[in-house]
């Protein structure tokens, strides 16, 4: 199915600033903490994610965009480059959550 719609960015959601919260702070200083060192190729990218999540109401694709800041923030990479994304959700026993991801050429 094609839909003849301009698409709307999440930037075009709300007005006014928005700020991190103290769990987003946590949970970016921690990520980039166990983040490995990474050569991301430059030009167009294509991003790989799968999510293991422990509740089955988490909706696949809320934890995307933290996470993609977060890895632009620590490689140095602008999300504009990314053309192609497969997200997976996995479902996990609480306390067994796993982020798991590969950047590559397109």
């Amino acid at each position: 199915m094609i839909i003849k719609i301009k698409p709307l960015s999440v930037n075009q959601c709300w007005q006014g600033r928005r700020f991190k919260t103290k769990l987003y702070k946590s949970f970016e200083i921690e990520l980039l903490s166990k983040l490995n060192p990474l050569e991301v190729p430059a030009g167009k990218l294509q991003i790989f994610i799968k999510f293991g999540l422990s509740s089955k109401n988490a909706d696949w694709d809320n934890p995307i965009k933290p996470f993609q800041d977060i890895l632009q923030k620590k490689y140095g990479f602008n999300d504009r480059n990314v053309y192609k994304a497969v997200v997976e959700k996995v479902d996990v026993k609480k306390g067994f959550e796993f982020i798991e991801f590969e950047i590559k050429s397109l």
